[in-house]
Order: structure tokens, then sequence, then C-alpha cells
């Protein structure tokens, strides 16, 4: 989600509950994500109180058309006798700690009062919540205000648990306050303000060294929180909140991030499309940290080689086609080998057959001052087909590709 910047001065302004409800269905036929740029004003702009209507319209979107159902295919299949596939590092980083760290079904949540918090405009919306930028009580401090569209409540634990436990980490969000609607009772959460650049503005202006730098600066941020047990699982530009001017990176959105236990089996259904790992596409359940990795190096790739999304499937299963495409299929099939899985015959005839392309395939006078050979290397460790191939997070930071940001 962008949370970008209105520089504008604003003043209050009493509840307008129909004009904020047309301001939230209207934006619907806006772009998902707001530029900052749009927004630079001299005049003030209406604040408004967070009223009932903003969650009646946050509801509202909840119940938006179904996209249509790709092919049927038939999940992979496990058979006895594939390798274990447990974390190769931070494994036992719940265990140690007590249950009440990481059981988030107990947790009993305190609601802070929501009166005081005020509207400033739409940020943009996501399957799970709506996003503003609003202004907390008693003063102009900004403030990002997500309102949860319906969602089981455990969902909802999970995510402010996980925000509490990780509060302070380098480069993470930090959760302000939890607040609920008196009447139909709808969460939001309160987040700290970021004011960030819309990462399609950004990217194409970033030196060599500024990627270096805010990929850095990403690996940080997972490798603390993988470090306190906790996978983030949708890793994407999104998410990640710059702050040029400052040179400041904040991972944001941990609705679908969860803790991790050796030899669980987790839902496949996360992720965002072009930044899913070959684990979830094959429906390898039991994984771990080193999904985080993929999707760090799906978008490296996009970033040194200038193609966005760098895979960019139709659909999960044309996903998948893409990645061995690039990647080839004899690792593909090897690492299939190597875990028990046996792929639905539909969907084994639909990858087919592909050699792997060499990274210099993507290389062109465009993007030849980013795709360095260390930058070739390194994102040739992070997007392997075998999970427990793929770099940690702290092993990423100890790649040469990072010495020029290390030695200043």
């Amino acid at each position: 989600m962008a949370w970008c910047a209105a520089r504008s001065r604003l003043l209050p302004l009493a509840t307008a509950p129909q004009l904020l409800r047309r301001l939230l269905l209207s934006s619907a036929a806006a772009p998902r994500y707001a530029h900052p740029h749009h927004h630079h004003s001299n005049s003030r702009r209406r604040r408004r109180p967070l009223a009932p209507t903003v969650y009646a319209a946050a509801a509202a979107a909840a119940a938006e058309a179904p996209l249509p159902m790709p092919p049927r295919i038939g999940r992979a299949t496990r058979h006895p006798g594939g390798a274990a596939s447990v974390a190769r590092v931070y494994a036992d980083a719940n265990s140690q700690r007590p249950k009440e760290y990481w059981d988030y079904e107990s947790l009993d949540i305190e609601w802070g009062e929501q009166d005081g918090y005020e509207v400033l405009r739409k940020l943009g919306r996501g399957k799970y919540s709506e996003v503003f930028e609003g202004f907390r009580p008693g003063g102009d401090e900004r403030c990002v205000i997500k309102i949860l569209k319906p969602v089981k409540k455990k969902k909802i634990k999970r995510e402010i648990k996980i925000l509490q436990n990780l509060y302070g980490g380098p480069n993470i969000v930090k959760l302000l306050d939890v607040v609920r609607d008196d009447e139909s009772k709808t969460p939001s959460l309160i987040f700290e303000y970021v004011n960030n650049t819309d990462f399609k503005v950004l990217y194409p202006t970033l030196l060599d060294y500024d990627i270096r730098y805010y990929i850095y600066e990403l690996l940080k941020a997972l490798d603390y929180c993988h470090s306190r047990g906790i996978m983030h699982r949708d890793v994407k530009p999104h998410n990640i909140m710059i702050d040029h001017e400052k040179r400041q990176l904040c991972l944001i959105d941990w609705g679908l991030a969860e803790f991790y236990h050796p030899k669980m089996e987790y839902n496949a259904r996360v992720a965002s499309r072009s930044y899913k790992g070959p684990e979830l596409l094959v429906d390898l359940l039991d994984y771990d940290y080193s999904l985080d990795l993929w999707s760090l190096g799906c978008m490296f790739a996009a970033m040194i080689f200038r193609v966005d999304p760098f895979f960019n499937g139709q659909d999960n299963y044309d996903q998948l086609v893409k990645i061995t495409e690039v990647l080839g299929t004899e690792d593909f099939y090897n690492y299939l080998e190597k875990y028990g899985l046996e792929l639905d015959p539909q969907l084994e005839r639909l990858v087919g057959r592909h050699n792997r392309k060499s990274w210099s395939m993507f290389v062109n006078s465009g993007n030849r001052h980013l795709a360095s050979p260390e930058a070739i290397d390194f994102v040739d460790r992070l997007l392997r087909y075998d999970h427990q191939e793929r770099p940690t997070a702290k092993e990423a930071m100890a790649h040469p590709y990072f010495n020029p940001v290390r030695s200043t």
C-alpha cells in the first residue's frame, strides 16, 4: 500500500458523511496507489473525523465481483520419502520464547479510543483493508489509518500480535494504536506516517548505489523479523515505503505475516502472484523464511534489469511457466524430486521443457550500469527453486554486492 505525502496545510471540518462516502466510493475508479506529487498545494486540505461512514464504505468494498477462475488443475502430490523442509536458521525462534509470544489467538486486544482521529484522504485499498492518511487526536501529527474489511478475528489478532512483537525493529513500520468503531465494531490499525514516493516513479530514477543501499536496508528488516520467528509472506515494492529525501525504508503490511514453526504446513495463498516462490506454486506447504528471499529476488531482478514485474504470469500456473522459461526445467524437476512432489499431469504439460536462460540475456544498454557482475551473482543466488539453497537474509547482507554500502 503506498502511503504518499500531502504537504498542504489543513483546516478542521465538521463531519460530512455523504461527502466522505462519495470520496470512498469514487476512489474505486482511481489508481490504486496515490502519486505523492499530485497533492502538493498551498491551500489547506479538509480533515474529516473518522466516522462510521468510512467503515461502511470499507466494508462495502469487500463485496467486489470475484475474478474469473483459472482452469482447474489438481494440487501437487507430496510423496513420503521426500526431503524434510526445515528453515536453515531461526527454526526454533518461537519455541525458545514463551507461548504468549506466538499464540496470537489468545491475544486480548486493548482497543484505544477512535474519537479524535481525523481522515484526510484515501491512499489506497487492498484485499483486506482500506487505507487513509489522517491525523492523530489533538495535534498535527500525521498517521496512516488502516481500516480492516470483515475478516476472521484470528487474522486481526495475528497481525496485531506480529506488529507488537516487531515494534522498534529496524525498518519495520510502527503500530501506534488499535481502535474500533463502537457501532460496527470494525477495527482500524493506526501506523506511523511515511513520506513515500510511488515505486513506479522512484525506481527508474535510482542509481546503482541507491539500489544496493535500499535492498540492504530491506534485508535488515527481513533478518530482524526472521530472527523473531516471523515470515512476512508479502514482500513486494508496494509494501516497501521509501522516503528518498531522508533515505529511509520501511517494510509495511504485515497482514499475511505468520509465525514460523518447523514442519508446520501453511497456506499457499500468500504473496502476490509476481512474487510467489516456486514452493507456493507447487504446493510445498512446509515452507519457511526463505520465501521472503525469493520475493526479494523477484523485486531485485526487476530493479536491475528494468523489467517490472520480472516474472509476469497471467495466473498462478502461468507464473510457474514464466519462472521455468527463465530458470529452466532441469533444476525444477530435480527440486520436485528432492521434496517428493508430483505435479498434476495437466500442469506438467503446461510447464513443458525449457533450457535455462543466461542472465546476460537480460542485460542491455538501458540497464548495463545496474546489472554488474556482483548484481548478477546476487540475483542468481536468490532466485533458486530449492528454497534451502537461497541465502538467508543475514547471508545475503554479507554478499560482495553490498561492499560499497558496508564501507560507508
